[in-house]
């Protein structure tokens, strides 16, 4: 294990390759009873078209998502049971770009190690499980489907994009999941559930050799082929659709509008461009901005209004959510704002001060073992050392926020998705 260290921040992480190409990250945490351990897989519900073993493949949406709830089920029983009876939590998500198998103990850390590899690197897909699973998922939908928040933004991202698959709920449909079947599952599993295509990572007060023996016990001693993923047809910088209005149970229309951003290169610098954006965002309609004061005021947003960057492969946007009697005047006011930077340029002063603000935000979450062991996983799949970031900062200048506004916060590439109140029937 090759030992990093990052002063800026007081980590010192053990970095390491197993012949079988899946990536070990250990964080130490001198004095911590409790450990976590974070097992994440490049596989997202993006990742339904693919060429494998010589052939393409294109498998139902949501079918990342599915596999993800039945990777728990192991031939003598449940491993979420298992992890329980050990004192462990466990649990798992899946994202547009990667799902992710975890669990928290403060003992036998060992055990439940080992239990965690087994269970994701274990095909077990019996025709009963499958279908009894189908149910269930078709709740979670139709859950989502009654989220005016999560329907506005998918919503949005239809608007925004052609063919990319991040139009797509990450659960998928009820229609989609139909066609999900055990040999399907069992086909996406021996694709993508490889170690080469995984990383795990442990935080805790815990002996990093240890822990790379133990791993180096329970996988494979080989490295296989991975996919070649497709994402679609080539994007342009304008939505496909400018606006969507839908009509839910909701007493305030609910919004949420998206300016489509070119996408990171992977072998690029995505966490400067992450970085950029999330200042810019600050800088325009944050908390502290005069934007959102301006927005407050005038009742045009609440205190759930919010403002970011989201990237996965070969898509981002920059986009603003929330409750408003008018999302078209909040959208309005996104652009006029964005234009008079572009004109007057970046306050100095507080492009500095957001600027100490946002480090000693992620600085902070470092603290918690969740966040930092997501981070350094999600981050190593889009080809960054997370812990990087404090450079990330000190690169990024008041000029390149000015462009990226000028260029992306404009009506051309703007798209406005708004959940209204239903109609009074009468």
């Amino acid at each position: 294990m090759k030992r990093l260290e990052y002063p800026a921040l007081g980590e010192t992480v053990f970095a390491g390759r197993l012949p079988c190409g899946l990536e070990l990250r250990v964080v130490q945490k001198r004095g911590f009873a409790r450990v976590n351990a974070f097992l994440a897989v490049d596989f997202g519900s993006i990742d339904t078209d693919f060429t494998f073993e010589g052939a393409r493949r294109r498998v139902p949406d949501g079918i990342a998502h599915y596999l993800e709830h039945k990777m728990f089920d192991l031939p003598e029983g449940n491993a979420g049971n298992r992890f329980s009876e050990s004192g462990a939590y466990s649990n798992a998500f899946t994202s547009y770009g990667m799902t992710a198998y975890y669990f928290s103990c403060t003992e036998e850390t060992e055990q439940n190690l080992r239990l965690l590899l087994r269970m994701v690197l274990t095909p077990y897909f019996t025709a009963e499980s499958v279908e009894k699973e189908r149910g269930i998922i078709e709740q979670e939908i139709r859950m989502y489907e009654d989220s005016a928040d999560s329907r506005a933004g998918e919503e949005l991202n239809r608007c925004l994009y052609a063919s990319h698959p991040l139009r797509v709920p990450i659960a998928g449909t009820v229609e989609s999941i139909a066609a999900i079947t055990p040999e399907l599952l069992t086909l996406c599993h021996r694709a993508f559930y490889q170690p080469a295509n995984m990383m795990l990572c442990v935080v805790g007060d815990v002996d990093p050799e240890r822990i790379a023996a133990i791993v180096a016990d329970c996988v494979p001693q080989t490295e296989a082929a991975l996919p070649i993923r497709h994402y679609g047809g080539a994007e342009t910088l304008l939505p496909v659709t400018r606006e969507r209005r839908l009509r839910m149970e909701v007493s305030m229309p609910t919004f949420s509008a998206g300016f489509k951003c070119p996408p990171p290169e992977r072998t690029g610098d995505p966490m400067r461009q992450e970085v950029l954006c999330e200042l810019a965002s600050e800088l325009l309609c944050g908390e502290s901005s005069p934007l959102y004061a301006r927005l407050y005021e005038a009742n045009l947003i609440d205190s759930d209004f919010s403002a970011g960057y989201e990237s996965t492969r070969q898509a981002a946007l920059f986009s603003a959510s929330g409750d408003s009697r008018d999302p078209r005047a909040v959208l309005d006011a996104l652009l006029a704002e964005a234009q008079r930077i572009a004109r007057e340029g970046v306050d100095r002063t507080r492009f500095e001060r957001l600027k100490k603000s946002s480090i000693g935000r992620r600085t902070r979450d470092l603290d918690g073992f969740d966040s930092i062991s997501y981070r350094i996983c999600a981050y190593h799949f889009d080809g960054a050392d997370y812990l990087t970031f404090p450079r990330a900062y000190e690169r990024v200048t008041p000029e390149e926020i000015q462009d990226f506004l000028a260029q992306t916060v404009v009506p051309e590439r703007a798209a406005l998705c708004i959940v209204e109140p239903r109609r009074d029937a009468t």
